[in-house]
Parts: C-alpha cells; structure tokens; sequence
C-alpha cells in the first residue's frame, strides 16, 4: 500500500501544474454556472430574441406606414372597411369566394343541380 501512495504523490507532484490547469478549465467550461456550454446557449438565445425584434420593428413600421395613410387619406378607412369588414356602398354588390371545399352530408358528390 506504501508503494501505490507513494506513486500517487510522486505522480501528483510531478505533474501538479497539469493538474490544476485541468481541473480549472473542467470546472470553468463545464460545472460552472459561467461555463461554456451556457454561454453558448445565451448566445443562440440572444439570436432568437434579436431576430424576433427585427420582425416586430418590420411589422410595427408596416403599422405605423398604415396609420399615416389612414391619417392624411380620408379614402383609406373605406377601402379598410371594405377589405377587412365587408362593408359596402349602397350601389356595390359583395361577392366572397372561398377555396374551402365542405363535403355535403346525405348527397351524392356527383350529382349536379341545375
């Protein structure tokens, strides 16, 4: 048992500054709350939010560009109302085509009625 202890110490402080440079860069890069890994992950996170900025100050100055037109062109809060609510003029007709088929329940789909 003296022998294995004693190369133990011997392998010890032989390569001591190894050691501790070992030792540090493991506890630095993967158990702290500082460490590598983490960084990394702040890092793609930080991306997402700065992306999702870009898109939010796009669609806000989309907005801001729509509210300019409602404020100076009194001919912009009726085409609104009539692509948005469907509203009309008292001499217009509104036609709303779909594309979504519904499948009538009881009836035949090739049947025609004319």
């Amino acid at each position: 048992m003296n022998k294995v202890t004693g190369h133990i110490f011997s392998f010890i402080s032989r390569f001591r500054y190894h050691i501790v440079i070992i030792l540090g860069v493991l506890i630095v890069g993967v158990f702290d709350e500082n460490s590598f890994r983490r960084r990394m992950e702040c890092y793609y996170q930080i991306e997402d939010l700065n992306t999702e900025i870009a898109k939010y100050e796009k669609q806000y100055q989309h907005d801001m560009e729509r509210l300019k037109e409602l404020k100076t062109n009194p001919d912009a809060m009726a085409k609104i109302a009539r692509e948005r609510y469907f509203m009309k003029a008292d001499d217009e007709d509104i036609f709303v085509l779909s594309d979504d088929e519904q499948p009538s329940k009881g009836k035949n789909l090739y049947e025609t009625t004319e």
